[in-house]
């Protein structure tokens, strides 16, 4: 077995007791890149750096540092700074910019032993659900090259699951770190708000509702990620009840693969003895894109004069954003901050009353690379967003929620369950997370 195909806490483990080195992961990893990337455009570039940054962390170690992440090479997404990297956005505007600092979470992976392999691509300001930008082009899913891995995380996940890093750090502000996992296999995390330190970076479309987000291959590793960047205890799960929904609440239509594996898993679960109730939110007509006006408006302000001067810098999947951003009057945006405001009242009492909730992560497989969505759902058409139905209301709400493997399609492609918990309670979630997700995964 080679060492890339370790998880990160045992990779750190041989690291750490002197069976591999770091200079000997690095290598390995960058074999790994150059093996597997092309087919998939993961990574915008590998970090020029990195054997120096296994030198380093070799000194360290001999100097009886205590090191969590001694060796394990991480991928960041193109959105998160990186000292002396370019850090793009997938953008044309900002593809020459060198970010001049680390993100706070990037520092702390550094500190705890972290190898920073490359930036993983990412869709324009990660304001889409496919990873197809203007600067790189396709990113492609590992399971079928011929099918998108979502997004914006897109690059992260594709790295992870094709066995170039244990480990990636994504950001969150709609489900980027939950829904890309689902159609590769992975387990994704959206922490609650601020938990993980966000920045310093780029500005937001929309404030306070984005996170820095670890995608791993198992919960145990995002564990460990999440001990390193916020302090977060393992702690025992207590929670053998769950509070279940097939449709969110919203009436979602699952394809039929999607609900042959949500049956599977709560049938799982009931074999091994949890409790199932059948409940979710009344979100008194609210949805996803009751709030996607917060994300246009963000975009027109950002980006908007520099759209009108030359729109062929642009994906024009974002320009349709900022031109609807640009036509939106303030009541409008008025009505999307309240909707936003109540959609997190909503949620956040529903989770106190059921402090584990389990719904799907998203209602469909990845659909093919180059589409913004799939065309139809359960054999229907349906909009832009209803891939994304399952998730952006954890943001609003500042909740942590986690995306589980629980199986695939008839062809093949991953599928996942998704695991909410209320706000501030991420180590009950990731304890519930562990002992769930071989219930799903031998599904």
């Amino acid at each position: 077995m080679s060492v890339m195909d370790l998880s990160a806490r045992a990779l750190a483990a041989e690291v750490r007791a002197g069976r591999v080195t770091p200079a000997h992961v690095a290598k390995a990893a960058l074999a790994r890149v150059a093996e597997r990337n092309p087919a998939l455009n993961a990574l915008t570039l590998t970090n020029p750096h990195l054997q120096a940054e296994a030198a380093e962390v070799a000194a360290r170690l001999a100097r009886g540092d205590a090191l969590p992440l001694a060796g394990v090479p991480v991928v960041i997404k193109d959105n998160i700074w990186v000292k002396g990297l370019r850090i793009t956005q997938g953008s044309h505007l900002f593809a020459e910019f060198v970010a001049p600092e680390d993100a706070r979470a990037v520092a702390l992976l550094r500190q705890a032993g972290a190898l920073i392999l490359g930036i993983g691509t990412c869709s324009e300001f990660a304001c889409k659900g496919a990873t197809h930008t203007p600067l790189y082009g396709i990113t492609r899913n590992p399971s079928d090259l011929s099918r998108t891995p979502g997004g914006s995380s897109g690059g992260c996940v594709a790295a992870v699951a094709a066995g170039m890093a244990p480990l990636a750090l994504g950001t969150d502000a709609g489900g980027s770190s939950r829904r890309p996992p689902a159609h590769t296999g992975l387990v994704g995390l959206k922490p609650s708000q601020d938990l993980v330190p966000y920045g310093p970076g780029f500005d937001e479309p929309v404030a306070g509702i984005s996170v820095i987000a670890p995608i791993a291959r198992d919960v145990a590793d995002v564990r460990l990620a999440m001990a390193v960047l916020a302090g977060v205890p393992d702690v025992a799960p207590q929670v053998t009840a769950l509070a279940v929904s097939r449709d969110f609440g919203l009436g979602q239509r699952l394809d039929p693969d999607m609900a042959r594996a949500y049956d599977r898993s709560l049938a799982a679960l009931q074999r091994a003895g949890y409790e199932l109730t059948e409940a979710a939110p009344d979100w008194e007509g609210l949805d996803g894109a009751a709030v996607m006006p917060l994300q246009f408006a963000g975009l027109a302000r950002l980006f908007g004069a520099e759209w009108q001067r030359d729109p062929g810098r642009f994906d024009p999947d974002l320009g349709a954003q900022i031109t609807l951003g640009l036509s939106l009057s303030p009541q409008q945006v008025t009505q999307a901050r309240q909707a936003s405001a109540r959609m997190a009242e909503i949620l956040g009492a529903f989770l106190d009353r059921h402090p584990l909730w389990l719904t799907p992560t998203t209602p469909c497989a990845a659909w093919p690379v180059g589409q913004l969505a799939p065309a139809t759902i359960a054999g229907l058409p349906c909009g832009p967003r209803d891939h994304a139905a399952f998730t952006s209301q954890a943001n609003h709400a500042g909740c942590p929620a986690l995306s589980l493997p629980c199986g695939t399609t008839t062809d093949g492609l991953p599928l996942g369950m998704q695991l909410w918990a209320a706000r501030g309670r991420d180590a009950a979630l990731l304890a519930a997370a562990d002992r769930l997700a071989p219930l799903l995964t031998r599904l």
